[in-house]
């Protein structure tokens, strides 16, 4: 019988995706998340809709009836020595806060290999890449001296590519998937921690789901996989994404759906895309690790809504991610610059600066 593992994951809106699937095959997963959140998890389960191909129907998995144990609380009332594995899957502004600075600094004297979720990658992975110096990068992140307490070797990256939100009609422990892609990951330095990923990445694979069609109850595949890779430049794929979709989605005035930031000029977006690429192969990527403009362009046509990020500024929020200023700084390092990057950045600035005034 493979080893039940136990996880804890900061984030309960997109950490409730892997965290019902990691559920599903057996493991206890405790999610670290507001009171209301909590409150919620707990009394009535994270509640997960997923889009089924080929059945043109939506499961709502819900973790109160799952073979493993979901709970959730507050950020000071965890021990990370608890644990096999932490996933990170907040935005990158929410790790300042001062409970989970300090929930960071006890996740570094754990010793517990830790995984990202986020399209910003922690300072801390950035240090794995060979011939990158960090340093400079520090100004893309909100704080990024709450990284270092974190060890390099024991950080791996998962690209959070599944695409999901939460329905404003719905409470705050529902989540519906709108684009079921795949989590990849890469290696952690270690083969022991690696080992976790891999098991993982099997039990995720071998579930079937019960699921009532009009031909009677039948067990189905359901997507999102964990996806494990060697190196440690696949998550980085995520970056052309964002650059072509995610952040042209912030316009000077208002924002616009990721389907009309890519497809209202498909060349521009093409060639922005593709200039990222061309940076993490700088960096040291195979381009047959990336994924194909072709591909994603496909995938953007059913993103309707505008980007979480793009969302938030137009909320109002005095910070973002800053996947866009990290690509900047990284190419600059490299002797690159895009006008498209640049134009980026100076729009998702202006929109900061009115928030924050």
């Amino acid at each position: 019988m493979a080893t039940k593992r136990n996880v804890m994951i900061l984030g309960a809106s997109y950490g409730s995706l892997l965290g019902a699937k990691l559920a599903l095959a057996g493991h206890d997963v405790h999610l670290v998340c507001l009171p209301e959140e909590a409150k919620l998890i707990n009394e009535e389960g994270a509640r997960v809709r997923l889009p089924l191909r080929g059945l043109d129907m939506t499961v709502e998995l819900n973790t109160k009836e799952m073979e493993g144990n979901v709970t959730a609380s507050g950020a000071v009332d965890v021990n990370p020595g608890d644990f096999d594995l932490i996933g990170m899957a907040m935005q990158e502004p929410q790790y300042r806060a001062p409970e989970v600075v300090d929930l960071l600094k006890r996740i570094g004297e754990s010793g517990v290999p830790s995984m990202s979720i986020m399209n910003m990658p922690p300072l801390t992975y950035l240090k794995r890449i060979p011939d990158l110096d960090a340093e400079p990068l520090r100004d893309s992140y909100t704080d990024s001296t709450v990284w270092d307490a974190l060890d390099p070797n024991l950080m791996t990256l998962c690209s959070p590519d599944p695409q999901a939100f939460r329905p404003p009609e719905d409470k705050v422990n529902v989540l519906q998937v709108g684009l079921p892609t795949n989590f990849k990951a890469a290696r952690f330095e270690s083969d022991e921690h690696t080992a976790i990923l891999k098991q993982f990445e099997a039990e995720i694979q071998a579930i079937r789901y019960p699921v009532k069609t009009d031909s009677g109850t039948q067990e189905v595949e359901l997507p999102v996989k964990l996806r494990v890779h060697d190196s440690i430049f696949v998550p980085l794929a995520k970056w052309a994404m964002l650059i072509a979709g995610n952040y042209r989605c912030v316009q000077a005035d208002e924002m616009r759906s990721i389907k009309d930031a890519v497809h209202s000029n498909i060349e521009e977006s093409k060639a922005a895309y593709n200039w990222v690429v061309d940076l993490c192969v700088e960096l040291g990527a195979d381009r047959n690790d990336l994924v194909p403009f072709e591909k994603y362009a496909k995938a953007a046509e059913f993103l309707l809504r505008p980007s979480s990020a793009a969302r938030a500024l137009a909320a109002g929020a005095p910070n973002i991610e800053r996947v866009d200023k990290l690509v900047q700084s990284i190419a600059a390092s490299k002797g690159m610059q895009s006008d498209t990057v640049d134009e980026i950045v100076r729009l998702v600035d202006g929109w900061l600066e009115k928030n924050r005034g």
